[in-house]
């Protein structure tokens, strides 16, 4: 008789839930045993469930595929909200039919796993483009303009160059076919990809700025107007990295 350990890993290769081998060691009536089928029934659902999820996150991209253009790439961006730092933005060329385990608008991923899904999409990226614009920027032609441009600058780092664009919510003023989708970081795999690079991109910026201006918490805060940034302000007052137009800042500068 195979031993629990013996039958769990022969249970790793079965990977389908209609697999008639289920019938061989469900009647094997050792607790163990059970046990072992329950958590690889659950895992394999898991699995099937997370590959249902991307095929729809897939949808857009299909749509485009069956209108002739083969080389899509999707857009987005970060950092619209925070007090200091840099908006930064990320276009990504995927391959065809690409799925990355996890890949999710990046506020839905555990932050602990940001960086290994980052990883996996500059491994499986066709291209990424990253376009980046400072707070000084961001004061001169307001934070709208300020996304788009930055956007601008990381499709013009694609190569190749792409024939439809996947965009989050907004329209730049570019020839190439474009398609804007509300929550696009949450439907589309294409724009997803590009949420979590421009993510652990503006984390990593935000990190570095910690070690030049600390005691404002920016590698926790990545900018964004917490408790103790906000300290930081009334005790140490503002960096170059903070946006004058933004309040408090404003209001701070006007003292």
């Amino acid at each position: 008789m195979a031993t629990i350990k013996e039958i769990k890993a022969t249970l790793e290769d079965v990977t389908d839930l209609a697999d008639p081998r289920w019938a061989d060691f469900e009647v094997d009536s050792r607790s163990g045993v059970q046990k072992v089928i329950l958590q690889r029934k659950k895992a394999i659902q898991a699995e099937e469930a997370e590959d249902k999820r991307l095929e729809s996150m897939l949808r857009y991209e299909k749509e485009i595929y069956a209108q002739g253009f083969q080389v899509i790439a999707g857009i987005d961006e970060v950092g619209r909200g925070p007090l200091a730092g840099p908006v930064v933005a990320a276009a990504v060329i995927l391959p065809k039919g690409c799925k990355i385990k996890h890949l999710n608008d990046s506020k839905k991923i555990p932050k602990s796993k940001h960086v290994a899904i980052y990883h996996e999409v500059m491994e499986q990226a066709v291209a990424v483009g990253i376009g980046i614009k400072d707070a000084k920027i961001i004061d001169q032609v307001n934070i709208y303009e300020a996304t788009k441009l930055a956007m601008l600058e990381a499709l013009g780092k694609l190569n190749p160059a792409p024939q439809h664009l996947l965009i989050d919510a907004m329209k730049l003023d570019t020839p190439i076919p474009q398609q804007s989708i509300i929550k696009g970081d949450a439907n589309s795999l294409s724009i997803a990809a590009a949420s979590i690079v421009a993510k652990v991109t503006r984390d990593r910026l935000m990190a570095d700025y910690d070690q030049t201006y600390p005691g404002y918490g920016f590698a926790q805060n990545a900018g964004y107007g917490t408790a103790e940034h906000l300290t930081g302000l009334e005790r140490l007052g503002i960096t170059p990295i903070h946006r004058k137009s933004f309040e408090p800042i404003k209001s701070l500068i006007q003292k």
